[in-house]
């Protein structure tokens, strides 16, 4: 039997990379009965970074579910990725959560992908809650990433709790609400470490001015109370609950808790929190989906189910996680696939439970799970009673700048190679891949160097294919600076029927620099209308290969004036031999020119890093178009810089601002090559063409 939707609470844990998200969420498991023992990061035991790339680079990649009991309601906790490589993972779990808890290492405080991460949060209208972990590091200030938070989020920022100790003498919390102290054992992790004692007087002073603080947030929750608080009328212990609760599920407050993930400390606190304060499907109610379709919790409904991630796997295939949303899937049924229009038969339901899954019977409206084996389905799909049109606000994702050229290792695995980075790009939509129409290479393109590193090391552990990486070719380009006319001739008699093709051409550079244009001006049939289109054809095929560095003519207008043709020998192959003569000739005598790609950049970087961040740009040809502040600290630079001084820029940005910069690149046009690049350009290509000679 499904759990009642007002006893369900979805959680997404997100934040910065190294915030002890993955301790946090394996100390909760711990804390609840999921799981016999505290896992870990460091020793490989943990159920959230269970893949062996996760293992080995000490990270999560890919965002893990669980479900477990606490209170007698089910919490289905979400952990997602910090690296911000793997976002497109954290942001599939905040759609599907009502809540997300933001862990904070106390150390650094509010840190660049929180700020982003709450930005979207916001955007989703979730209700938020802030841990503040890793109390017991050295450096470590509760107070300071309390005010950073503030900073960054607003007032609204609140502590609910506030640590007993600093550094590696913390030993427990004082909960503000209740007026509650909580001492944890030292030394112990077990989910009894933890007992109630009287307010130390070394936090007591403390404790009332954060007390005092809580209560002017609470307060403002509706005018009533505030009018009564202002009088100095006593605000009771349930108003005082209820107003934190409301303020929380409105965003109107955001509750601030702490502790320490690896020693179990706070997570029962939290785990409290979690189910008296943060929202259930049914308290966020409706949603409009369409202007005729709004879903609501309720079990009585036709199902509506959202899939928002795909896990691909060589041999148990596709496993996708959902999130219901009205109605109950049920194992056994059929439904519908409202983007393919075919049905799915629904056989194996999945829930994560601790180290296990379990074969579920049903999920009803607001739960979470996964059903292994569908045909067709993948993330971004509803599946449904009814073939209804629908579909959820499209992510922002940010766009792939780290581009990499693939091959296989071993012949013959081309196939294998595709058919398995579809596989994974299902399951990571911000990976890209693609063949470059000009160089003829596939691309693959990530995120960052680690994303697309990542990428073939699952190529290899999944699917078993080696491929090797190196830096794509740069799409050149050649065009012209002049006119020039050429006659070309194609004569040939090898007894009996011979070839007969002749053709005057000129070229120019095209005035409203289209690609390319071709210009029939023949007259009293010199050349008859049938053989036209194959000096064309020709014409065409010489422009493949520029005489610079055999990088494709573009921007060329070629007019056909003038020719002849024999009535016996003449054929369409000898007329496009004429016109390929033709054309390669008048492409030398028109003083040919490199051209490369530029792109439009736009940065968001600190505002300390910009000086920097222009001056690199420089030193990469680059021209700055203008910069403006944007939120929270940042800057944004726009400048058009040339895609060849761009291939290898992500680790560079990342190293000026420490790893807060990013980027998005668009291409703009084709420019001329500096002489001095260029001669460089064609000696690369002149060694290429020896390589492969």
């Amino acid at each position: 039997m499904h759990k009642a939707a007002d006893r369900i609470r979805n959680v997404a844990l997100v934040g910065h990379r190294g915030s002890g998200k993955t301790s946090l969420f394996e100390a909760l498991l711990f804390q609840a009965g999921a799981t016999n023992r505290l896992g870990s990061v460091a020793d490989g035991t943990s159920l959230s970074d269970a893949e062996p790339d996760e293992q080995a680079r000490g990270m999560s990649i890919s965002a893990a579910l669980n479900s477990f009991e606490w209170q007698d309601r089910r919490i289905n906790l979400l952990d997602t990725p910090g690296e911000p490589s793997f976002v497109a993972d954290a942001l599939g779990a905040l759609r599907v959560c009502e809540s997300a808890v933001f862990v904070v290492n106390a150390v650094m405080g509010a840190e660049v992908s929180t700020i982003r991460l709450w930005e979207r949060a916001s955007e989703l209208d979730l209700a938020r809650m802030v841990y503040v972990n890793m109390l017991d590091r050295e450096r470590a200030d509760f107070f300071r990433s309390l005010e950073s938070l503030k900073a960054a989020f607003g007032p609204h920022v609140v502590a609910v709790e506030i640590p007993i100790g600093s550094e590696h003498e913390v030993r427990g919390v004082v909960d503000l609400v209740d007026m509650k102290a909580y001492e944890y054992a030292e030394g112990e992790t077990g989910r009894d470490n933890c007992r109630e004692i009287p307010i130390p007087d070394e936090v007591r002073a403390q404790v009332e001015e954060y007390r005092e603080r809580l209560m002017d947030e609470v307060a403002e929750v509706s005018d009533t109370l505030m009018e009564r608080y202002l009088e100095g009328d006593e605000i009771s212990h349930e108003e005082i609950v209820t107003a934190l609760k409301d303020g929380t599920n409105h965003g109107g407050i955001f509750p601030v808790v702490c502790g320490v993930a690896t020693r179990n400390l706070g997570t029962n606190r939290l785990l409290d929190a979690i189910v008296e304060d943060l929202p259930s499907p049914v308290k966020h109610g409706v949603m409009e989906v369409t202007d005729h379709v709004a879903l609501e919790p309720s079990e009585d409904k036709e199902l509506f189910a959202y899939v928002f991630k795909t896990r691909a796997d060589a041999f148990t295939g596709r496993i996708n996680l959902f999130r219901v949303y009205q109605g109950v899937l049920a194992h056994d049924s059929h439904v519908l696939n409202t983007r393919a229009h075919g049905k799915e038969r629904i056989g194996q339901l999945i829930r994560f439970t601790g180290k296990e899954t379990e074969q579920a019977d049903e999920f009803g409206p607001g739960d979470i799970g996964a059903v292994a084996k569908l045909k067709e389905t993948r993330a971004g799909d509803w599946l449904a009673d009814r073939d209804e049109a629908i579909s959820m606000p499209s992510i922002r994702l940010p766009a792939p700048v780290m581009a990499f050229a693939i091959e296989p290792k071993n012949k013959g695995d081309e196939e294998k190679v595709f058919t398995a980075l579809r596989r994974l790009q299902e399951e990571d939509p911000t990976i890209d891949l693609h063949r470059d129409p000009q160089t003829g290479e596939e691309i693959v393109a990530g995120l960052t160097q680690i994303h697309v590193e990542i990428v073939v090391d699952r190529l290899r552990s999944r699917f078993g294919v080696e491929v090797a990486l190196k830096p794509p070719r740069v799409p050149y380009q050649e065009s012209i600076r002049r006119p020039a006319k050429a006659h070309g001739r194609h004569k040939k008699q090898t007894g009996g029927r011979g070839q007969f093709g002749d053709c005057h051409i000129t070229i120019e550079p095209h005035p409203d620099g289209v690609s390319f244009e071709f210009v029939n001006a023949i007259k009293g049939g010199v050349i008859p209308q049938g053989f036209i289109p194959a000096v064309q054809k020709g014409v065409v095929d010489a422009m493949g290969q520029g005489p610079i560095a055999g990088y494709p003519l573009k921007g060329v207008r070629v007019t056909l004036f003038d020719g002849s043709y024999h009535t016996v020998d003449s054929s369409e192959q000898a007329f496009k031999t004429a016109g390929s003569i033709a054309m390669r000739q008048a492409m030398e005598d028109a003083g040919a020119v490199l051209l490369e790609p530029i792109m439009i950049v736009t940065l968001s970087v600190p505002e300390d890093s910009v000086g920097d961040v222009i001056g690199d740009l420089n030193s990469r040809r680059g021209r700055p178009q203008g910069m403006e502040p944007s939120a929270l600290g940042m800057t944004e630079v726009k400048a058009e810089v040339p895609m060849a001084e761009m291939l290898t820029y992500a680790p560079d940005l990342r190293s000026l601002t420490g790893g807060q910069g990013d980027y998005t690149m668009e291409f703009v046009r084709y420019e001329e090559v500096p002489g001095h690049l260029a001669a460089r350009v064609v000696e690369a290509a002149s060694d290429e063409e020896a390589a492969h000679a």
